[in-house]
């Protein structure tokens, strides 16, 4: 039973992965055939996060009222009913109007699954949750291409709406197991859930380890948001690569993405969280030098593969140590904070560099990815120090 609940959250993982990149690909022939300028795509981006943060916020709330498992499922149906009104809706307000239930299903089902791993199973399994999500985005494109290439995007809506459909089938019918499985936990921690401590997103950013904790996530989503957005621009603009050959680098940054979280998730069992954020980010810090040095344009793609690569161990793994730094009792409420800046910084940074490299200039970007790497390794060093905390040896996936 625990496998099978485990392997339903991975798949619920590639669920929540697969809208957050179908939109980007799907938006040139989405624009032209509603009529509206390209430029219009970034609304519907931003009510989709402001949807993702509400419910992140709100996440504690809900999850200590009906559980984890039944906010998973009704999330995932909510999302669902997006993608499906995405596929048949008539003009663009319906399309920023579903883009409200779209991102309040998936910052639920994110802070729900992500805490619940976080508690209850290794590092392990942390890293390999979130390279199910890698799936789930690098996949996302291909399904729009095929619909594209014979269709309309209405059906790759449509073939995404069927699929996360299925996730709901399989989120309900594992509802019982959510309260018979057992789990491993270490022998200092108890097997079952502590009740959780009532605290107000409030006062929590009021503290300062919490802050460094939200500074982390915030500018590490940037870079990944800067990368996803940006990264063909930079290569034209900056670096003279042809437009369809730019466009592909989008997907190489992403395999470096889910590539560097399974590995993660290999190497959990011998190293701390501590240590993969550490080494994730020495990668990250060599490929943005690859980034800045003066090679040839063939370099580039190792660069951006690189930056994914060694920025993809960081989200699970400070995820994962939610738990043992704040408390068990606050992990949820935390992760859900944690989870509300990451998604303000994919809103606001990764938009806020797009509008000082128009004026100034796209070879700005590695320059950018480069202050941001800064940006979390100081204040992941800063929080390991306020807390004192160091990993036991007995238990690397802490």
């Amino acid at each position: 039973m625990a496998v099978v609940l485990l392997v339903v959250i991975y798949v619920a993982f590639v669920g929540l992965g697969i809208p957050d990149s179908l939109f980007g690909a799907a938006w040139p022939a989405m624009h032209v055939d509603l009529g509206i300028p390209v430029s219009w795509g970034s609304v519907v981006t931003m009510v989709t996060c402001c949807g993702t943060i509400v419910s992140s916020l709100s996440s504690a709330a809900l999850i200590g009222r009906f559980g984890t498992g039944r906010v998973t499922a009704v999330s995932t149906a909510l999302t669902a009913a997006a993608l499906l009104g995405f596929a048949v809706a008539p003009s663009f307000p319906w399309i920023c109007l579903l883009a409200v239930p779209l991102g309040l299903g998936a910052g639920a089902i994110d802070t729900a699954l992500n805490n619940y791993v976080a508690l209850h199973y290794h590092a392990t399994h942390m890293n390999f949750l979130h390279c199910a999500y890698g799936v789930g985005i690098t996949v996302s494109p291909f399904i729009m291409s095929l619909a594209l290439s014979g269709g309309t995007w209405r059906d790759g809506y449509l073939g995404a709406a069927v699929i996360q459909a299925a996730i709901v089938v399989a989120t309900v019918a594992i509802l019982p197991l959510w309260s018979r499985v057992g789990h491993e936990s270490p022998a200092d921690e108890k097997d079952d859930d502590p009740a959780p401590r009532a605290a107000s997103p409030l006062a929590l950013v009021r503290r300062r380890d919490i802050r460094l904790a939200c500074l982390v996530f915030m500018a590490s989503v940037a870079i990944e948001g800067i990368c996803n957005t940006w990264c063909a621009s930079y290569l034209v603009s900056a670096r003279g690569m042809a437009a369809g050959a730019a466009a592909g680098m989008v997907t190489v940054y992403y395999v470096g993405v889910t590539a560097g979280r399974f590995l993660s998730g290999v190497l959990a069992n011998r190293l701390t969280s501590k240590q993969l954020v550490g080494l994730g980010q020495a990668i990250t810090f060599a490929a943005v030098l690859v980034l800045l040095a003066p090679l040839p344009l063939s370099a580039a793609p190792v660069g951006l593969f690189l930056v994914g690569f060694g920025n993809s161990p960081l989200y699970p793994n400070m995820l994962h140590l939610t738990p043992h730094l704040f408390g068990r009792d606050l992990s949820q409420a935390v992760i859900g904070v944690q989870m509300a800046a990451s998604y303000v910084g994919s809103l606001t940074l990764p938009p806020l560099f797009g509008l000082v490299a128009e004026r100034v200039g796209f070879w700005l970007f590695p320059v950018a990815l480069f202050a941001l790497s800064v940006v979390v390794l100081a204040a992941f060093l800063s929080l390991m120090v306020l807390k004192g905390w160091r990993p036991r040896r007995a238990r690397p996936s802490a």
